[in-house]
């Protein structure tokens, strides 16, 4: 009787698991990528838009020369400037980034006034308003000194670019008419945790939204990637700007909703080999905080959705193995027709899993034998997002260097931007 119940919801889980790859927007696939700009293309010689990237930075002296130069050194044929925030900084992230910027031959005012043609401004990060998150205030603070600009880059200050990687999204955007571009940068996978947990990372997020369907047009699925975000500045302006996200913590699906949902634009987001994110969590516990932060935010600090979530990640991705497992082990012991369908079960909704995961390892360079492991990943990003329910309730909710926000604004934001989800 009881292998029979565990038997049922395994198979359960099967044809969940067959389901989600036969019918939740490809989200498994990695093809969603922008086609490489051939010589000559896009805008014509003269008139690529003018394009201000905006990076906030705070404590980031010791990321900024891996990344910052290969944002000056691009060969954008249009007007490109830089506007660096120091969101109150510790360290000397500012003098760094002024330093690159001289380096690369571009004018820094304030420090070089006889620099080269182009700018870098580093812009004095203003305090924290009550509300607001703090990437979103610095964020805000670059939207208003970059002027007239016609596209705006919201990138991080651990985000490197290849060569013509700028001129790729800007074409990408004027050709679809598109009022956001964004490109999941290529975390780092090099220490065995990275390995780990990084890809699962990525593969949750699409599991949440399909990029197939935040890129289908009039589609409700809204999402972008933080690290890279080409948004056409008039279409920022006429969603009412970023104080209609000021306190979100997970800004980068809030400007996703507030840009399709609101002001009706086309958006666009992919994966990318060309953008890549060079921080490095080389402990586990980093690679925790990274998640904890705000998972709980994603659930809007629900405890029945939090419940509810790990329920259905023991389910989906636990239940299978030890299904097949067990079944096996049954099967041994001389156990009839029911331990048959459990293992049977088991085994298939494992074997979809692991398929489902391989596209994403072979992005990373990593064994497809690893799609295997995932139901112990899901069971760490259990953990994880028990732990980031847990952290609210304790006062320190979305924390991130010494910095916390108030989550009733954030949720009530959220919750308004996802009312038709």
């Amino acid at each position: 009787m009881v292998l029979g119940v565990i038997a049922a919801c395994a198979l359960a889980a099967a044809l969940a698991w067959a389901y989600l790859l036969a019918c939740h927007g490809g989200f498994w696939r990695t093809d969603q990528r922008l086609p490489p700009l051939p010589p000559g293309a896009g805008p014509a010689a003269g008139s690529w838009p003018a394009v201000t990237a905006i990076v906030p930075a705070r404590d980031e002296a010791s990321a900024l020369p891996g990344s910052l130069p290969t944002l000056l050194g691009q060969d954008y044929p249009g007007p490109l400037a830089i506007i660096l925030v120091d969101d109150e900084s510790s360290d000397s992230t500012a003098q760094v980034a002024a330093d690159l910027g001289r380096a690369a031959g571009w004018a820094v005012p304030g420090q070089d006034p006889a620099g080269g043609a182009r700018v870098l401004r580093i812009l004095a990060g203003r305090p924290l308003p009550a509300g607001w998150a703090g990437k979103v205030w610095a964020m805000s603070q670059g939207v208003a000194a970059a002027g007239e600009a016609d596209y705006l880059l919201f990138t991080d200050a651990d985000i490197a670019y290849a060569p013509g990687a700028v001129a790729g999204l800007v074409a990408a955007a004027a050709a679809g008419g598109r009022g956001l571009v964004s490109q999941m940068a290529l975390l780092r996978a090099q220490t065995g945790w990275e390995r780990a947990i990084v890809p699962a990372f990525v593969y949750f997020f699409a599991q949440l939204y399909p990029f197939r369907r935040v890129n289908r047009p009039g589609g409700r699925t809204a999402a972008a990637a933080g690290g890279c975000m080409l948004v056409r500045r008039e279409v920022l302006a006429a969603a009412g700007g970023l104080a209609q996200i000021s306190g979100a913590r997970i800004d980068d699906v809030a400007l996703g909703r507030l840009l399709k949902r609101r002001a009706g634009a086309a958006t666009w987001l992919g994966l990318t080999t060309s953008v890549t994110s060079t921080r490095p969590y080389d402990r586990l516990g980093e690679l925790w905080d990274m998640v904890a932060r705000s998972a709980y935010t994603q659930l809007r600090y629900s405890p029945a959705l939090l419940a509810g979530t790990l329920a259905g990640l023991l389910w989906l991705y636990v239940l299978p193995p030890a299904a097949a497992v067990a079944g096996l082990a049954a099967l041994g012991l001389g156990g009839g027709s029911a331990a048959g369908w459990l293992a049977g079960a088991g085994i298939a909704g494992w074997a979809i899993m692991a398929a489902s995961y391989v596209p994403m390892l072979r992005l990373y360079g990593l064994s497809p034998l690893r799609g295997l492991s995932l139901p112990l990943i899901a069971l760490m990003y259990a953990g994880m997002t028990a732990d980031s329910g847990r952290r609210h309730h304790a006062g320190r909710g979305g924390e991130w260097k010494g910095r916390t926000i108030q989550a009733d604004r954030a949720a009530g934001q959220d919750a308004a931007l996802a009312e038709h989800d």
